[in-house]
């Protein structure tokens, strides 16, 4: 796992090689898997996500002339220029929809967005539903809003931030989808999961420490690539609003019973609302669980193993009921169960996207080599496997730029200092304010590397009229 101090070094390189001069700051916002709750944010039920370590990070610089510029090191060579005067749903197609989403979902909702730079860095595989989607537009509206042409901006509380993203997702990208993601990846906390009610949007932290049982959660990137606004995850939506309407209840969050659903003659309305029901009853025993474990004088090992079976109990109803697995999804689950996992499911929308297991500690590897086994005996494109760690929500970084090393093998750091000037930066246009003043710098005797930059071999090279 990369330190903060690397994502922000990396992306403020790649903003100042795109831009040719250091970011005004970088923020990050991690993604998040989801413990329990699928399906059940626009529901209005329960979830219970956690953010993770991986995550975007979007390195900002301001610009005066009312555009937003994008670029990303995962679409290289494809810089999008856009006017924010003339955002509109539906006009930017593809991943700048999502920054650009944010930029017009805080216009309307009465901030004065500023031009910016952006560049955009991720460790979240796309496609693998970890809300690398959630994730870029919560780490672009922290840029936005730090850059807002305001002495002191007040901050937005994260709540209705996170509200401001799903309109974002819904309204701009086309994307129906829930509040869960953009609020894991902005309310989360290290070694916690999130207790999300979708319908009051009340949140409680509750203890997560699968480490305490011996255990550790294991993420199966099984590169299926899914993608939400294929109309199957608009499907599933209409058809839960539909059971929720033949029943006469405002959502299927009122349904607490599963014998209400009888009433509803469709046999496939009725699997659907029956997985709603369900999950949301298995998040509040997950919760109930992880809550006994947390004051539990022991280890809680009893407890997880209960989580464990949930979990697999929340994959068949994923695949029988909302039927929205697939064969990857479904082939892991089953190879990580007979390889000693305590529990197994898809995560996310489906139809593609990762597996969520929770594992003991010292079975990982018999499980990553079970499972990697059973995608050679399909022929399928080998799976990624990832550590799943409970982190903290989106924050910004300190700014700095690193490189590899300097002579002597000693670490050597591209650092910024504020200089109230004004100055001309290549790409993001002129202004007046703190602007980037850089030099080479190293932990060395002497105050700084006096070997000149231009043939320092572990350089990146510094903007026009840095000090070196």
């Amino acid at each position: 796992m990369r330190s903060e101090a690397a994502r922000s070094a990396q992306a403020a390189e790649l903003f100042l090689a795109r831009f040719g001069a250091a970011p005004d700051g970088v923020w990050l916002a991690p993604g998040r898997a989801n413990l329990m709750g699928e399906h059940t944010d626009y529901n209005d039920g329960f979830v219970l996500p956690f953010a993770l370590s991986q995550g975007t990070t979007a390195a900002a610089g301001y610009r005066p002339d009312r555009r937003l510029v994008l670029c990303s090191r995962q679409e290289p060579g494809r810089e999008v220029e856009l006017a924010l005067d003339d955002l509109a749903p539906g006009q930017v197609t593809g991943w700048a929809a999502y920054p650009a989403g944010i930029a017009w979902a805080l216009s309307a909702a009465g901030y004065q967005v500023p031009g910016a730079c952006i560049a955009i860095d991720s460790d979240l595989p796309a496609g693998a539903g970890l809300s690398s989607s959630a994730a870029l537009e919560c780490a672009t509206a922290l840029a936005l809003l730090a850059l807002l042409a305001l002495p002191a901006p007040s901050p937005i509380p994260r709540p209705a931030l996170a509200a401001i993203a799903q309109r974002a997702e819904n309204e701009f990208v086309g994307v129906p989808s829930g509040i869960m993601d953009q609020s894991a990846s902005l309310l989360g906390q290290a070694g916690h999961a999130l207790l999300l009610d979708c319908r009051s949007l009340e949140t409680a932290q509750v203890p997560f420490d699968p480490a305490a049982a011996d255990a550790r959660l294991m993420l199966v990137n099984t590169r299926a690539k899914h993608e939400l606004s294929d109309g199957e995850y608009g499907q599933r939506r209409a058809e839960c609003e539909q059971a929720a309407r033949l029943l006469g209840v405002p959502s299927l969050r009122s349904v607490t019973d599963v014998r209400e659903l009888d009433r509803l003659a469709d046999p496939v309305l009725r699997r659907r609302a029956r997985h709603i029901v369900a999950d949301n009853q298995r998040v509040l025993e997950v919760v109930g669980l992880l809550r006994s474990a947390s004051g539990a004088g022991g280890s809680g090992a009893g407890a997880y193993r209960d989580i464990g079976r949930l979990l697999t109990a929340a994959h068949l109803s994923l695949r029988d009921d909302f039927e929205v697995s697939w064969a990857e999804a479904d082939a892991a689950v089953d190879a990580a169960l007979a390889a000693g996992a305590l529990g197994a499911r898809m995560m996310g929308g489906g139809f593609g996207g990762s597996v969520l297991a929770l594992v003991p500690r010292r079975a990982g590897g018999q499980i990553r080599e079970a499972v990697a086994e059973t995608f050679g005996r399909h022929a399928w494109t080998a799976p990624e496997f990832l550590d799943a760690v409970p982190s903290a929500s989106a924050r910004r970084l300190a700014l700095q730029l690193g490189s590899p090393g300097s002579q002597g093998g000693t670490p050597c750091r591209y650092e910024t200092k504020p200089r109230r000037s004004r100055a001309r930066l290549p790409s993001c246009g002129t202004r007046s304010t703190a602007s980037p003043r850089s030099a080479w710098t190293c932990p060395r005797p002497k105050p700084r590397c006096w070997r000149r930059w231009t043939v320092c071999r572990s350089r990146s090279a510094p903007g026009r009229g840095s000090a070196r």
